[in-house]
């Protein structure tokens, strides 16, 4: 795969660095993913909070094997993997005050993963004092990723190609826009009125996969992503790759997003004016 042109001296990785981030989530996903995609027996799935939140063996081996290695390369880092935090929550607290955290989650979108469904995904951030300053959205099954830092454009990296650097739609009116907004993480006593907001966009659907929704916004397929139930293996990196493509990034309360932020509603859009007539429509979950 080829790595992103050279980054300036401040960007938060070396190009060697990144080149050597990337390889190793390459390396997890060869190893650990892909054989157990679609040959996962019973026992290999088991569930966390229920059974639309599951982990695989696939999830336990590739977050181990991808914390190994940040840890060989960045010995000082803080390591934050979404299968060590379900057992040991305080971490994530730890963010804030970390001058170099990494997020992981080894497979986004288990529930896609242990069903069949290619919508899954690697997601890896960097953050700085709880600020996202470098992300990665990998692909396993193209074998491609969608990365940026704090300094340069997003950009997809294939295999065999240069890279190619993304760019945000153009936005639009409520009616023409497309995107991601799920119902399954807000409050039970907001999901009728958010269900009815569907029919006004041109679109709305989800994925059950953070990374892939991420990607398709900073590729300008889609006009949003709004999301509930916040981590920071989740969101952190998708956060910073959507407004280095161009979006306008915030909390629905127009506060900054940060990777230790857990609470509210992050909406990500094209651009200022698509994100206000969005943070208009849904002013309700905010009350």
């Amino acid at each position: 795969m080829t790595d992103s042109l050279p980054m300036p001296i401040s960007a938060p990785l070396t190009p060697a660095q990144r080149t050597r981030v990337l390889n190793l989530v390459r390396r997890a996903a060869r190893a650990e993913i892909m054989p157990r995609f679609r040959a996962l027996s019973a026992d290999d799935i088991a569930q966390k909070t229920g059974p639309q939140d599951l982990v695989t063996e696939a999830d336990r081996r590739a977050e181990a094997m991808i914390a190994r290695g940040l840890v060989q390369m960045f010995p000082n880092a803080l390591i934050v993997g979404e299968e060590d935090a379900s057992q040991n929550a305080d971490i994530i607290a730890k963010i804030a005050e970390a001058e170099m955290a990494f997020t992981i989650d080894p497979v986004d979108g288990t529930w896609n993963y242990a069903n069949g469904l290619t919508q899954f995904g690697v997601i890896l951030s960097v953050t700085r004092f709880g600020v996202p300053v470098f992300g990665l959205l990998y692909d396993p099954v193209m074998d491609d990723a969608v990365v940026a830092d704090e300094v340069g454009p997003a950009q997809m990296l294939q295999p065999r190609r240069a890279p190619r650097t993304l760019s945000a739609s153009a936005g639009g009116e409520v009616a023409d826009l497309a995107g991601f907004a799920g119902l399954y993480h807000l409050p039970e006593a907001k999901r009728v009125a958010m269900a009815a907001t569907f029919p006004k966009f041109s679109r709305a659907m989800s994925l059950r996969c953070a990374c892939h929704e991420f990607r398709m916004l900073a590729q300008g397929h889609v006009d949003f992503v709004l999301s509930a139930g916040l981590t920071p293996w989740d969101h952190a990196a998708g956060a910073l790759i959507a407004r280095r493509a161009g979006c306008h990034v915030a909390m629905l309360d127009g506060s900054d997003y940060r990777a230790d932020t857990r609470d509210g509603y992050l909406l990500a859009a094209a651009n200022l004016a698509t994100w206000n007539r969005l943070r208009d429509l849904w002013s309700f979950l905010s009350e």
